[in-house]
């Protein structure tokens, strides 16, 4: 894919709705990806605008809380996604069963924790479903590496990744959800990040 990224960035970067129809219009195969956390009803309003049927993308680590699934329950009939849902290769109750709950930062056993319940999953959806376009609902202020990345970035395997909502403030994002009156949940929690302003890997340069 031959793309003038700076041009397109200063174009279009602050334009979310419009860096998404463009994005679509480059490649047929592409996928939105999403957690559910706070907000996220926002991009997935803003993809299935473009393309009501795109593939939503849930890697469901089988660790959110009530509040998350219910949300996640109630966007996905909102909104009717089209929603594939990727899942650890065993579940939460086999891995507690052998190796107890959820490690935390400190315990070494964390980054093997994250690699089995979201970074694995996230490479099975990709090498299954080879999409050619990936939208993320990312931001810049939410961790300092985000706040470093474009709207409109090109990885070492040609997947075009495009994070139209990367300049958007929280009160940007809370103002859409009350104009297109979208559900919203704040319970959520993501065990592979812990702190809020820590990045899991998901994101990082690949």
């Amino acid at each position: 894919m031959n793309l003038d990224l700076e041009r397109i960035n200063h174009e279009w970067g602050r334009e979310p709705q419009a860096l998404i129809q463009w994005a679509l219009e480059q490649e047929t195969n592409a996928i939105c990806t999403t957690n559910f956390r706070p907000f996220e009803a926002v991009i997935l309003h803003m993809a299935t605008r473009a393309r009501p049927d795109i593939p939503v993308v849930w890697m469901d680590s089988g660790y959110n809380t009530e509040a998350t699934y219910r949300f996640a329950d109630e966007v996905t009939r909102r909104l009717a996604l089209n929603l594939v849902v990727y899942h650890p290769r065993r579940s939460r109750a086999h891995r507690e069963a052998l190796e107890g709950i959820a490690p935390g930062l400190e315990d070494p056993r964390h980054a093997a924790f994250t690699e089995e319940v979201k970074l694995e999953p996230f490479r099975r959806a990709l090498r299954e479903m080879a999409p050619r376009v990936w939208l993320t609902a990312l931001r810049g202020e939410d961790t300092p590496e985000r706040s470093r990345m474009q709207p409109v970035s090109l990885g070492d395997n040609g997947l075009l990744k495009v994070a139209p909502l990367l300049h958007w403030t929280a009160k940007d994002m809370y103002d859409y959800v009350q104009r297109f009156d979208l559900p919203n949940n704040f319970d959520y929690f993501d065990p592979t990040k812990v702190e809020a302003k820590r990045e899991c890997g998901l994101h990082l340069a690949r």
